[in-house]
């Protein structure tokens, strides 16, 4: 009979102690053991750098492990495995080009690195023979970098659609659910700690857009630039435009959408949209996210969970420590990105193409409809449907007009918009957001 040999010990440089650090430390200690069987070796965090020293945790990590010097986890010669958990994208960088350069395998749950500079980073690994690994970067605990990577290697990606924000989704379904105004929906969200103190890179659309951006270049082989990304936030959307979306048999989520179009154009957009109340992505509620892909050979497969907090996002990172461990034991396949030559040109925004919702408030007078008809149409734009609220005992003088739009270029659209918004019957901005058709 064979005994069983020890496991090998593998050093971990663990750069951040925030939330999902303390997470990682936690967690890699409390399933020390079941860790240790499942990979064949022990994963052990022996050094911690912070930004300070004094601040408490939620943590006990012995003094002795921690500094405030990055630097010392990358020049430490024990040290294999850098975890990068600080946030920013500049001393990141910084520290994760060194650990490359050191021949040092990189863990990193920065989505807002990598979709900025992840196209030097992946050249730099490839350069240097280290992967980076990422599953933390994108929607918390769904493993959905490693389902791209692997589990639809196989597949031309059609489209994906994703609600990669928990606070966003949280604060559009209590105004959805609740009736809550924006205002009141966000201060809700910070109360309960799903959104930070100052919520912009949140609210503006821009979290999301970095995890579109990544989930984008994995599934087209090559890197989105930022400027070809359209993004909106939320913090336009009004109760108002969820009582008429769900008359249409719609609600609105903050959605990114990812697809190539027949020519091999990639478009990636995050931005407000009605989704159709029968489809299961109209469903995912408070702080969930879900990721809806499209495979050519799979055909659709839907991922869902929890996009935040400490346990589901420690769970990815602690998945990638794994991955680094088995890489140093048995070796390695690429640098965590690999480019392919099917696609290679980003869609300008202006030719995207879709349904919108246009709710206007027009003076309460005839002919208003058939002016704003003239405008659509004279940049070949239709309407599929309309609503006009009657309401007798309303004597402001003004209406709301609800307009759903055929399929159109978001050129024309703007220009109809820019166009309808400077009719004398045309009272304030429009109000305006894509429509999903999407089906089951």
């Amino acid at each position: 009979m064979s005994s069983v040999s020890s496991p090998r010990v593998i050093n971990i440089g663990l750069a951040g102690l925030g939330n999902v650090g303390a997470g990682v430390f936690k967690n890699l200690e409390k399933n020390r053991s079941l860790i240790s069987q499942r990979i064949g070796a022990e994963l052990r965090v022996t050094k911690v750098a912070v930004r300070d020293l004094s601040r408490p945790r939620d943590v006990e990590v012995p003094a002795a492990m921690l500094t405030t010097d990055w630097k010392e986890l990358v020049n430490d010669p024990a040290i294999p495995v850098i975890v990068e958990l600080i946030g920013g994208t500049i001393t990141a960088y910084d520290m994760v080009a060194s650990a490359l350069r050191a021949k040092k395998i990189v863990v990193t749950g920065n989505k807002a690195l990598l979709a900025e500079r992840g196209k030097e980073l992946f050249a730099l690994a490839e350069e240097c023979g280290v992967p980076i690994y990422f599953e933390a970067a994108v929607a918390g605990g769904i493993p959905i970098i490693q389902v791209l990577q692997e589990g639809l290697v196989g597949n031309h990606i059609r489209s994906i659609h994703g609600i990669i924000n928990g606070t966003c989704n949280y604060i559009l379904t209590r105004m959805s659910q609740a009736g809550l105004s924006y205002k009141d929906a966000l201060q809700e969200a910070q109360e309960k700690g799903y959104a930070e103190a100052d919520p912009t890179l949140d609210v503006s659309g821009w979290d999301a857009a970095h995890k579109a951006i990544i989930l984008a270049s994995l599934s087209y082989g090559f890197w989105i630039p930022q400027d070809k990304v359209y993004v909106e936030g939320v913090d336009r959307v009004s109760i108002t435009d969820f009582r008429f979306a769900e008359r249409l048999g719609y609600t609105i989520k903050l959605l990114s959408v990812i697809r190539a179009d027949e020519n091999g154009l990639v478009e990636v957009r995050t931005q407000p949209t009605l989704v159709p109340l029968s489809h299961v992505l109209a469903n995912v509620s408070g702080a969930f996210n879900a990721v809806l892909v499209n495979g050519d050979v799979v055909g659709e497969t839907l991922f869902y969970g929890r996009g935040a907090g400490q346990d589901p996002t420690s769970s990815s990172v602690i998945s990638d420590i794994c991955e680094a461990a088995a890489v140093l034991m048995h070796g390695a396949r690429n640098s965590g990105f690999v480019p392919h030559g099917l696609y290679g040109k980003s869609k300008p925004v202006e030719d995207t193409v879709s349904h919108y919702y246009l709710r206007l408030t027009v003076d309460d007078v005839p002919g208003v409809l058939a002016q704003v008809a003239t405008v659509l149409g004279e940049r070949g734009i239709g309407i599929s449907s309309m609503i006009q609220p009657e309401d007798l005992e309303d004597t402001s003088g003004e209406t709301s007009l609800v307009l759903m739009i055929h399929d159109a270029r978001l050129g024309d659209m703007t220009a109809a918009l820019t166009a309808i918004s400077q009719l004398d019957c045309v009272r304030g901005e429009p109000s305006w957001m894509r429509v999903e058709t999407l089906q089951g």
